[in-house]
Formats: C-alpha cells, sequence, structure tokens
C-alpha cells in the first residue's frame, strides 16, 4: 500500500499534524458507518472525493499529478491513525486500492498515460487496483497463465484473476500478463499492463468473504479484451522486477495499518475493562486483565519501533536486500501483533467480543487476510532468509 518515496526530511509536527487530520476523518466519516457498509458490502464512492479532498489520496505521489510527495515516515501516520481509529480493513483496502495499483503506472508509464490516469484518482473521481493472482496460484507469480498478444497497436488478453481488491468497480486496472512466446514459462515473459475498467470483453463477478465485508473484492475474466498498446507499462518481459519491487511498499504499508488495528483493539479492551464489573470490581482491576493489557502493549510498541526504523531506512535510500527483509520479518511480526491483540481483546470483551458490532470482533475476523494478503508468512519467511544469504 504505498506510492513514491520522498525522502524530504519531516519533521514531528508534520506528522502529529497528519494523523490528527486523519485521525479526525476516521472518527467521524468512517468509523460512525462501518457496520452498515459492511452489511451492504461496500461503502460509498462519495468517500474517496473527501479522503481526495484533505489530500489523504493523493500523498505520495508528485504535486504536477495532485499529489504531495512524502517520505516514508509521513506517510506511516495516514496508515496507522487510518487503521486505528477506522477501525475496517474493508475501507482501507478498497480506499487506498490506488497505491498498490498505481505506483507502476508512475514508475513506468508513459508521461500520457501518466497524465491521463493519475489525477482522476488522486482527485478521488476514479478508482484503481492491481491484478496479479490468478485462479491457480497467488504466491508463485512467474508461473500466471493470463495472456496478452500483441496484435498491431493492441494487445489481445485472455485469462483470470482472483481475490482483486476494488476489483468490481475499478476504472482502471494494472495487471500482471504473459506476453512471452505461447507455452513461455517463468518470469522471463511476464509484463504489466494497464487495462481500462470498460474495456469490452472484460467480466467483473463479486466474492464473498471472512472479513473486509465493505471491500468489494472479485474475480476478474478477461475474453479477448483488447488494449492499447500504449497502456504497455515499462518494456515487455519486465513486469516480474516491477511486481516485485510494488511488493515491497505493499507490504510495508500492511505492517503500519497491522499495527494501527492491534491498537484499536487495544483501545476497545481497555474501555471495556475500565468500565465492565465482574465480582464487585471493574475488570482491569483484576490481575490476570491488565497483564492481557500489557502484553498487548508489548508487542504494539515492539511493532511501532519495528515500523519506525524501517521507514527511517527506506527514506535514508538503504532499500538493498536487508530492506527487503527487513520488510519481509516486520510484515510477519505486524500480523501477528495484530492477530495477538484482537485474540485478547476479543478474551476481554467476552461474549461482547462475539458480537458483530464491535471493532475486535470485525479485526478478528480481518486478521486472516493481513496475514496472507502482500505474501503469506512462509513466503515471507522464506524471502527473508535468502535476502540475508540463511
Amino acid at each position: 500500500m504505498t506510492a513514491t518515496s520522498d525522502a524530504t526530511p519531516v519533521s514531528d509536527e508534520d506528522r502529529t499534524a497528519l494523523a490528527d487530520t486523519v485521525t479526525r476523518f476516521a472518527r467521524t466519516e468512517i468509523a460512525p458507518h462501518v457496520d452498515a457498509w459492511d452489511a451492504a458490502g461496500e461503502f460509498p464512492r462519495s468517500l474517496y472525493r473527501r479522503a481526495a479532498d484533505l489530500g489523504l489520496l493523493g500523498l505520495g505521489y508528485p504535486e504536477q499529478y495532485g499529489g504531495t510527495p512524502a517520505s516514508y515516515l509521513l506517510r506511516l501516520p495516514l496508515w496507522r491513525a487510518l487503521s486505528r481509529h477506522g477501525a475496517s480493513g474493508g475501507v482501507l483496502a478498497s480506499l487506498l486500492s490506488h497505491n498498490i495499483g498505481l505506483p507502476p503506472v508512475l514508475a513506468h508509464g508513459s508521461d500520457a498515460v501518466r497524465a491521463e490516469v493519475i489525477p482522476p484518482v488522486l482527485a478521488g473521481e476514479q478508482i484503481a487496483a492491481l491484478a496479479i493472482t490468478e485462479p491457480g496460484g497467488g504466491s508463485d507469480v512467474a508461473q500466471l497463465k493470463t495472456t496478452a498478444r500483441r496484435e498491431g497497436d493492441e494487445y489481445i488478453v485472455n485469462g483470470e484473476k482472483v481475490f482483486i481488491t476494488s476489483g468490481m468497480r475499478a476504472d482502471w486496472i494494472t495487471v500482471a500478463v504473459r506476453t512471452g512466446d505461447a507455452g513461455s514459462k517463468g518470469s522471463a515473459g511476464i509484463s504489466m499492463l494497464l487495462i481500462p475498467g470498460h474495456s469490452p470483453g472484460l467480466s467483473r463477478s463479486k466474492l464473498d468473504k471472512m472479513g473486509w465485508l465493505c471491500s468489494d473484492t472479485a474475480h476478474l475474466r478477461f475474453d479477448n479484451v483488447r488494449v492499447p498498446a500504449r497502456y504497455l507499462l515499462g518494456e515487455e518481459g519486465a513486469g516480474f522486477r516491477i511486481i516485485m519491487a510494488n511488493f515491497n511498499g505493499e507490504r510495508f504499508g500492511l505492517a503500519a495499518s497491522a499495527l494501527g488495528f492491534a491498537e484499536a483493539c487495544y483501545d476497545e479492551a481497555l474501555a471495556w475493562a475500565r468500565q465492565r464489573k465482574t465480582f464487585g470490581a471493574a475488570l482491569v482491576e483484576h490481575q490476570v486483565i491488565r497483564h492481557k493489557l500489557v502484553d498487548m502493549q508489548m508487542r504494539i510498541q515492539s511493532t511501532a519501533a519495528w515500523c519506525e526504523t524501517v521507514a527511517a531506512q527506506a527514506d535514508a535510500g538503504r532499500t538493498g536486500p536487508e530492506w527487503v527483509a527487513q520488510v519481509c520479518m516486520l510484515k510477519n511480526h505486524a500480523t501477528q501483533t495484530m492477530q495477538f491483540c484482537a485474540d485478547q481483546a476479543v478474551q476481554i470483551l467476552g461474549g461482547m467480543g462475539f458480537m458483530r458490532g464491535t471493532v475486535s470482533e470485525r479485526i478478528y475476523r480481518e486478521v486472516k487476510v493481513m496475514m496472507i494478503g502482500g505474501g503469506a508468512e512462509e513466503i515471507m519467511k522464506d524471502l527473508a532468509a535468502r535476502q540475508l544469504g540463511i
């Protein structure tokens, strides 16, 4: 979930001001409506425009496209506060889906394509998505089967993508395709193609999920979809490297978001423990409950410190193999923190924690997608090991 990086020094005042803005937005525009949006299976498109008006969608993008250049350290409060105070992975995933769909466009699209696509998305007028995963494979990107055959000034696309966030209503979809010879395998023949959402031959079906209920998630089918060749991102065959670079930013964003969700669980558990009375005393007066809350804080604070360190390393340009390993391990640590805090919060809330309408119940259902999306735990460990030379 990330745009581009800008290493311009950022002050604590700037970070606090951004966190305050995001907190107000999340508390007023998101949190009061999440239950209704979950029931409806979507949130209003108008939320994109309201987030854009505050500059939240454009954070990390060049000014010429309507954005605001921002370092990792400045964007960290956006992910963290939006998760903590909005307390909805569904809103977060779809509202910020452009941060995984647009970076390949920004980095590898032509000037004309960037000018056509990026400004309306950052203005909240259009929606961008990323489509990598296929029904036959997820983590093994090199084995994808969706094809794009060049025919004159167009590519003819055939294949399927699944589990695509914002897939039902995306106006622009950045798609991983195979442009190599028929029957080619591996990463060499993979390219990235930007496909307009209104393209004839593109069909979409909505998927029902355990969590992220208000985020539209789609199964996409491409049946001889004709795409202008100008929408090729980078060179043919360079798609695998683009995908891998994009993953690093997405994984950091997931880690920062998981931190915010863990804090949301802690906030609700603490508030409940202070007001709920059992055996003549508030829950928080029982040692076992205080210990649970301290265990949550231990994990939250270690995750927060690690996020700050990894963000600072990226802003300093230290994004080599060691940093990639750090991102992988951080993503696992942060989502495990989220899992632990969600579990402990539900336990502290007791029967109420099992009821729809509580923050902890919602986040408890959303944990697994955070641990799988952007690279499952097992993949993260193996990638980290390779980067560390283990």
